[in-house]
């Protein structure tokens, strides 16, 4: 689990909470269900009729990330493959197929198949990366959906704003409602505001950031499964892989 996402989105709503508490405000005054339909339904519209299918459901998918991301293990990672160089010196690169069957990552199984299966190097090279970098822009374009949605916030906020003064300058002569109308039009543009700002643009950096990270344990593991192709010893290969460390 993230942990400093959890304290983010907690410290970020508190703050929120708490000024409006110092200054005079309740809970209750930041409670608008107008408001909410209207920025809420409005994002989701906007954003629903921009995005594909397929890519809003893989966006849908990675939110989970935020909190618990997939294990990025780099250093776990090196010696998975220096252990696949030192059984391939002493076996032979068939004897790699009971570890590719074995192998729980599937990037990493693909890559132990090729090995056993004799592709040449470049052959190996070009097949995952084109993997790679299919899966690495299907994930950017899934994080900039929730980017997207920090575009639409606010202006559907402001959307609000308006709607709500209109209410409040076409019933003048009847005061009760001019309250509600005017508590409409500001608490809108805090939710389109603050939701953008505090959910949706931290989380589609966040996204990017986990998206970065895999795509580097990746390119890890082609470098070395490379490197066991062209027969290069265990020391070269896990001198070579602790640059991604850096």
């Amino acid at each position: 689990m993230d942990v400093l996402s959890l304290i983010g989105v907690i410290l970020g709503f508190a703050a929120l909470l708490g000024g409006n508490f110092l200054e005079g405000g309740s809970l209750g005054s930041l409670y608008n269900g107008p408001a909410i339909l209207i920025v809420v339904g409005g994002t989701v519209a906007a954003t629903m009729l921009q995005t594909s299918r397929p890519l809003l459901i893989r966006a849908l998918t990675m939110l989970r990330w935020v909190i618990t991301p997939p294990y990025v293990g780099l250093e776990d990672g090196i010696d998975k493959v220096i252990g696949w160089s030192m059984k391939a010196r002493k076996e032979g690169l068939l004897g790699l197929e009971s570890l590719a069957e074995k192998e729980p990552e599937r990037f990493a199984r693909k890559g132990l198949q090729l090995l056993v299966d004799g592709s040449e190097a470049e052959a190996i090279r070009s097949i995952l990366e084109v993997e790679l970098e299919y899966r690495e822009q299907r994930d950017f374009d899934a994080s900039r959906v929730y980017e997207s949605m920090g575009g639409y916030s606010p202006t559907i906020g402001i959307i609000g704003a308006v709607m709500g003064l209109i209410q409040v300058m076409t019933n003048l002569e009847d005061p009760s409602t001019l309250g509600r109308g005017i508590a409409t039009a500001f608490v809108a543009t805090i939710y389109g505001v603050a939701f953008a700002n505090l959910l949706l643009f931290p989380i589609a950096n966040k996204l990017r950031g986990v998206v970065k990270e895999r795509s580097r344990y990746e390119e890890m593991m082609i470098d070395g499964i490379i490197a066991i192709a062209e027969g290069e010893n265990p020391r070269s290969i896990e001198l070579r892989l602790r640059g991604f460390l850096q």
